[in-house]
């Protein structure tokens, strides 16, 4: 009888074992429900929370947007830098006008470069000395909105072979009534009988979505001495 009473008690102990469990394993249930839940609605936050790109503005709208807050348009200013509002347009594409051309060479003038409104010079452009050390210089004025990383390009060719390739970053400009000017690093012209002779180049001012502002298909020699 004693054994019986006591097989009871262990019955009673493992059923109430098995109720304990059940409901542990219920909470671990409901935890794990839960927290993939509390996940999903995180990722779903975190996509809500990314930051959606309303329609773009002109610069003269985002100028005038908060003009009246302080700070807002000190930050701006600092943001956009010197700004000349003259030249502010309402339209998206800045304007990039290019005013000069000129190679630049120790101990002598300056060769200025006609700019021909179809892009390509009647005849030979320029002559370089061979040898000689030489720099490209130009001015160029920004209209309407900011024009983002324009760089230039120039390839060179010989009887058909491509012999010279130079790509250079010049920057990121504001629109302002005043030109801005740059002077492109110094570069020497090759010398020697084989480098002697015509070439034929093409240069252009893109910017970083590869829009031309200026491109210019020409001829050059180079020559002994300079051309007088």
């Amino acid at each position: 009888m004693g054994g019986g009473e006591k097989s009871d008690k262990e019955t009673k102990k493992e059923n109430q074992d098995d109720t304990d469990n059940e409901g542990v394993e219920g909470i671990g249930r409901q935890m794990s429900e839960t927290s993939v839940s509390a996940a999903e609605e995180e990722e779903d936050e975190e996509g809500s929370s990314k930051i959606q790109l309303g329609p773009q503005c002109t610069l003269k709208e985002q100028i005038e947007k908060d003009k009246d807050d302080e700070s807002l348009r000190r930050w701006k200013e600092q943001l956009l830098g010197a700004v000349d509002f003259e030249n502010v347009g309402e339209t998206l594409e800045p304007e990039v006008k290019f005013i000069q051309l000129s190679i630049l060479s120790p101990g002598r003038p300056d060769i200025v470069l006609d700019i021909p409104g179809d892009g390509k010079p009647k005849g030979l452009w320029f002559t370089l000395k061979e040898g000689s050390p030489h720099n490209l210089k130009f001015s160029f004025q920004v209209s309407n909105n900011i024009v983002s990383g324009l760089k230039y390009t120039n390839t060179v060719w010989k009887t058909g072979v491509k012999v010279d390739s130079t790509k250079e970053m010049i920057g990121t400009f504001s629109p302002q009534q005043e030109p801005y000017i740059h002077v492109m690093p110094e570069e020497t012209t090759p010398s020697g009988m084989f480098a002697r002779g015509s070439y034929s180049a093409r240069s252009k001012f893109l910017d970083d979505d590869n829009k031309c502002y200026l491109e210019i298909n020409y001829t050059f020699d180079i020559r002994k001495e300079w051309a007088k």
